[in-house]
């Protein structure tokens, strides 16, 4: 009893974008109201905000893989770490370290969310995520995207932003190095206010890797040993 608590509470709280829109209506909606904001932060506008998002949305639009170390903290103080494979576009991969027996994949224009232990997966559309952002082939910090805020705060960059057609999925705030321009950070807000946060560590971008790690639709993908390696 007290392991399925456990795992409920990772996905639900680790995965909120994913856990909510499983059971919540695609509605027009406002987003949800931003956090306070950081003491020590300067908002960023007119043409030094301009100058930045361009050069954010080019580093961005420049990863086509990424690999790197997680740790993954929600607002209820729960923790999770493993390993995250990207490759845009499309792709997406989140393997938990045990004793957390979750994997997060992101293919084929979905998200899916499966339990280990018990056997049990969860698929939503990456639209419906603001994760999914990320993925675009051709990603744009504007039109389809809509950026409400950029600011400097502790000495990073802070971006936050919402799908412009559907602002009720939630928002997605990605925090970054300047100099040189790295992504060291993301997080959720739901519709609920509740937040997720990303940290990334040992981050390797330019890699090859094998797309049979992001080939959930194969049946052999949840089999020992098989597509979806690595295995537990």
């Amino acid at each position: 009893m007290q392991a399925m608590h456990r795992r409920a509470l990772i996905a639900f709280t680790l995965a909120p974008a994913l856990a909510l829109a499983q059971t919540q209506p695609r509605r027009a909606a406002p987003p949800p109201a931003p956090p306070p904001a950081q003491r020590g932060s300067t908002v960023l506008a007119g043409a030094e905000r301009a100058a930045v998002l361009g050069r954010v949305e080019a580093y961005l639009g420049g990863i086509r893989t990424l690999k790197a170390r997680f740790l993954q903290l929600a607002q209820n103080g729960a923790t999770a770490e493993g390993t995250a494979w990207i490759q845009r576009p499309g792709r997406m991969r989140f393997d938990y370290d045990p004793p957390t027996p979750m994997l997060l994949v992101a293919s084929f224009g979905q998200f899916l969310f499966y339990d280990r232990e018990l056997r049990s997966p969860s698929v939503v559309p990456t639209s419906a995520t603001p994760l999914g952002i990320l993925l675009q082939e051709n990603l744009r910090l504007s039109g389809a995207v809509t950026i409400e805020e950029v600011a400097r705060e502790g000495g990073f960059l802070a971006v936050t932003l919402f799908r412009t057609d559907s602002p009720g999925d939630g928002r997605l705030t990605l925090i970054m190095d300047e100099t040189p321009m790295q992504l060291r950070q993301w997080v959720v807000l739901d519709t609920q206010n509740r937040t997720t946060r990303v940290t990334l560590s040992r981050i390797e971008t330019g890699l090859t890797f094998d797309t049979a790690i992001f080939a959930f639709n194969d049946p052999r993908f949840f089999e020992p040993g098989g597509l979806g390696a690595p295995q537990r």
